[in-house]
């Protein structure tokens, strides 16, 4: 088995940054990534990415990070208490784009690797992320799109990968004071060790470079949909269930602010619009009604084809 290679996994995540900023820009046409470059004092920095107000894109945010310190916080010995007094490097590049259309829809991805290292004692390494999807109006098209994208990143590596990382992402994005899916899923994975250093990494790649072909298309296909202020309403409305997972449940959100990281970065993922209206109830058979009854329940997409 090959040790551990931080070095190139942290030059991948670079690259991955600056192709997926250039592809944004190329898309929206007018919005431009503003960089904020930051030094954690603990050990490590990072540099923040972010489009304000662009043509297609209301806020995107394309953050890379690589933090280590003496000891991992809680959000990781939490889960994996056999680590607890190693020192850690973590690094990823995290994304979420809330566009402006409320027929675009959200979109959030991630990859990292985690090391965590003590003297005369062999590293303890694993990857994680994934993509997943949060339309505010269903499209099965896009769905299918979206699912069948994610299906081609996994099928290297086995037949059964796409369908047990499809599962975990629907059962990591639910929301359950609510009851309800965040969105349409997409992959999740995490503590990613078992197939040997090369071959893990190799899958995070293929996660990472696989995001812009499930996501700008869709976006192509919706960005010039007329809406109105009924539409843009129930947008900002679904923004807050956005909000409310990823500062009550997400594992990144928390990790992040456990470990001393730049509290500008890891709020990125919130909208820079969400409103919130007691006892909303959509009417029935409408397209906001359909959300909920079609799209926010765990559905296998590639079957519906």
């Amino acid at each position: 088995m090959s040790d551990p290679a931080p070095d190139a996994v942290r030059a991948y995540l670079l690259g991955l940054q600056d192709a997926l900023c250039q592809a944004l820009e190329s898309e929206d046409g007018q919005g431009r990534f503003q960089e904020d470059a930051w030094v954690r004092e603990e050990g490590g920095g990072g540099r923040s990415r972010v489009m304000y107000q662009g043509d297609v894109f209301e806020q995107a945010g394309i953050n890379f990070s690589h933090v280590h310190g003496a000891s991992l916080p809680a959000a990781a010995t939490e889960r994996r208490p056999e680590l607890s007094g190693r020192s850690f490097q973590a690094m990823g590049v995290s994304l979420v784009i809330h566009p402006r259309n409320p027929y675009v829809p959200t979109a959030h991805a991630n990859v990292r690797f985690f090391i965590a290292e003590r003297e005369n004692a062999r590293p303890v390494w694993w990857f994680g992320g994934g993509f997943d999807l949060t339309p505010y109006y269903g499209f099965d098209d896009d769905c299918r799109h979206w699912h069948r994208v994610a299906r081609d990143a996994c099928a290297p590596f086995g037949a059964d990968v796409y369908p047990r990382y499809k599962q975990w992402c629907d059962e990591y994005f639910h929301l359950p004071h609510r009851n309800e899916q965040r969105g349409v899923g997409g992959l999740f994975f995490d503590d990613l060790d078992e197939w040997g250093f090369e071959q893990c990494f190799a899958f995070m790649r293929s996660v990472g470079d696989h995001f812009e072909p499930a996501y700008l298309p869709i976006v192509r296909q919706r960005r010039a949909m007329p809406y109105g202020d009924r539409e843009r309403q129930f947008q900002l409305y679904r923004r807050g269930r956005y909000v409310e997972f990823n500062l009550l449940f997400d594992r990144g959100t928390k990790f992040g602010i456990q470990s001393g990281g730049r509290t500008e970065s890891i709020l990125m993922s919130l909208p820079p619009l969400a409103r919130w209206e007691y006892g909303h109830t959509p009417e029935p058979g409408s397209p906001e009604a359909e959300l909920s009854a079609r799209y926010l329940t765990p559905r296998e997409w590639l079957d519906d084809a």
